[in-house]
């Protein structure tokens, strides 16, 4: 992609400054060298007031306007929930500004492809948080692949389970379980990181089958879900993901012809390699802020012309991957 010519160091404008911004993504847009976050949004003014202060911001905001029409703001960082994304995501292509969203790009594949094609025909850089292909630990695995230590890779497969939480069994609203925002409940907040990785990994999905559930009836949206599908490479894939079991889970297992790869894709554990000739475990520490690599590769990319391994096309991937599984139950 064509260099962006944009002010150095990159004047960053975050939109909606909650939980995932406060340790997990925004200090790194502070630590990147070639990067200033200048201002946050909250539609709380005193909340992003507070933000701002605690995380020595020079301004905020409580509309959105302010940071994307700022003239001393250069890029924006959407981290609101996903049924805003599209909202939010096609005025900053409008405004011609890189823009990094969370993930998913957003609750459905339709949406997701509107936002891509907005920054596409603005040939403007649109990145999605799905940090795990910057993350030392799951590149390690690539690495491994790629050498061959398990040699032909047949199969993926992932457990997920995960026991009931309580705010599941109060009145509270958790629009993670809203199906108007996400169908597939926690599915929809979790398992697009692992099978954005698998993609990241494997290559891109082919065909993909899923079958969804409510077992609990505690909220409107699924609460077990499971797939099987292929990648285009000819590996194929199992997920089981539940919501409602009674022990904690996250194990990921790549068979291959020689050997076996096995990891999670949140827990930090060992990655275990176990090959004709040898078993061995890797312990990588992720950094303190987990989005540090993904905001450092995002300046690679938007100052030194190096291409960003999670952009609006990978995502968008993930976006039709989700609807094949969830799709026949829309």
């Amino acid at each position: 992609m064509k260099k962006t010519n944009i002010h150095k160091p990159i004047r960053w404008g975050i939109i909606g400054c909650g939980a995932v911004t406060e340790v997990k993504s925004g200090p790194a847009y502070q630590k990147v060298d070639g990067f200033h976050l200048s201002a946050v949004m909250r539609r709380n003014g005193e909340l992003a007031k507070d933000y701002a202060k605690r995380h020595k911001i020079e301004k905020y905001y409580s509309n959105s306007d302010d940071i994307i029409h700022n003239k001393d703001i250069d890029a924006v960082y959407i981290a609101t929930p996903p049924d805003s994304h599209k909202y939010y995501g096609l005025q900053v292509a409008e405004a011609k500004k890189p823009c990094c969203i969370e993930k998913p790009l957003s609750p459905n594949y339709e949406d997701s492809l509107d936002i891509y094609n907005a920054f596409k025909e603005k040939n403007t850089p649109l990145f999605v948080a799905y940090y795990r292909r910057s993350l030392p630990r799951f590149i390690k695995v690539k690495t491994l692949l790629n050498n061959g230590e398990i040699g032909q890779i047949r199969h993926i497969s992932w457990h997920l389970n995960s026991p009931t939480k309580p705010i599941d069994y109060s009145d509270e609203y958790n629009w993670r379980t809203d199906k108007n925002i996400a169908l597939g409940g926690y599915f929809d907040d979790l398992a697009c990181h692992g099978l954005d990785l698998f993609a990241f990994l494997l290559g891109d999905f082919e065909k993909v089958y899923g079958i969804t559930q409510n077992q609990q009836n505690l909220y409107s949206s699924f609460d077990a879900i499971s797939s099987c599908w292929k990648h285009k490479s000819g590996v194929t894939g199992a997920g089981s993901w539940n919501f409602g079991g009674y022990s904690k889970q996250d194990s990921v297992v790549i068979y291959g012809n020689k050997g076996e790869i096995t990891f999670s894709v949140f827990d930090n554990v060992p990655i275990i390699l176990q090959n004709s000739d040898h078993s061995e475990k890797f312990m990588i520490k992720h950094p303190e802020n987990i989005q540090f690599y993904h905001v450092q590769n995002m300046k690679e990319h938007l100052l030194n012309n190096k291409q960003h391994p999670s952009t609006g096309a990978t995502a968008l991937h993930i976006s039709w991957v989700m609807d094949e599984i969830l799709r026949k139950n829309r």
